[in-house]
């Protein structure tokens, strides 16, 4: 059902709620912090059996001298540059880990540009997804609305999705809604580098999608930090391909 939000976006699905308020960390804890957090996310990323299948990702990364991953490369740097853009039913902005409780610019880029789409009126509505994450205590879609209703948009476009944790779960909740709605067409926005994973986990859940990147992330295109999110998101899709055969093996 669909019910307001406290940011007067619509919520929809099962959100979460923050726990109680953290402690606050000097700036030396707080990057050990966003070290370990990253790694847990990391490792949770294929659920239950991901311990198993993020170990296999790795072997065969390191068996194969880095081939398995350089195969998955051509494909990141591709739907990177990739826009489809074309009518739809929702425009699905995936979330992004906040900075103390607000977007970070990688996520503030992917949000204008998907208010930008809007505008142009490529779909009627807009959805954010993305739950409680790192030491945040709001939702990733919480923020994410907040800044698109102050940019002006109309709250009754204006969607947000607060359950999810990451990208799978953002798609898999995204698909329950899409079903019950019966809604179809889907434009998927994020940063241009994590399109290859968030399309391939989205067609592996079959849904109807057009890739929109936004091309005003950070980091810049050719600096060593984008050559270095480029390698992360290559293994990350290795990882992905890796989970689905050890899954399939398995049957699980």
């Amino acid at each position: 059902a669909l019910r307001p939000g406290r940011s007067r976006a619509i919520r929809l699905g099962a959100g979460s709620d923050p726990a109680a308020p953290r402690p606050q960390q000097g700036p030396g804890r707080r990057e050990d912090e966003t070290v370990r957090r990253s790694l847990l996310k990391l490792w949770r990323e294929m659920g239950p059996g991901g311990p198993s299948s993020i170990t296999l990702a790795m072997l065969s990364a390191v068996v194969g001298l880095g081939i398995p991953v350089l195969w998955r490369l051509p494909a990141v740097l591709r739907d990177a540059r990739r826009d489809e853009r074309a009518p739809a039913d929702l425009i699905l902005v995936l979330g992004r880990e906040l900075r103390e409780d607000r977007p970070t610019p990688v996520f503030r880029a992917r949000l204008e540009h998907g208010a930008r789409l809007l505008r142009e009126g490529w779909a009627p509505r807009i959805l954010v997804s993305g739950g409680v994450t790192g030491d945040s205590r709001r939702s990733e879609a919480e923020a994410g609305c907040e800044l698109l209703l102050a940019q002006g948009l109309p709250e009754s476009a204006v969607l947000m999705e607060a359950g999810s944790r990451h990208t799978l779960e953002n798609l898999f909740n995204v698909r329950e809604t899409l079903r019950r709605q019966g809604w179809q067409r889907v434009i998927l926005v994020s940063d241009p580098l994590h399109l290859a994973r968030a399309a391939t986990v989205a067609r592996g859940l079959k849904l109807d999608i057009v890739l929109s990147p936004a091309a005003d992330c950070p980091p810049l295109r050719g600096t060593p930090g984008w050559l270095l999110r480029a390698a992360h998101e290559a293994f990350l899709l290795h990882w992905y391909h890796v989970g689905m055969l050890y899954s399939r093996a398995i049957r699980s």
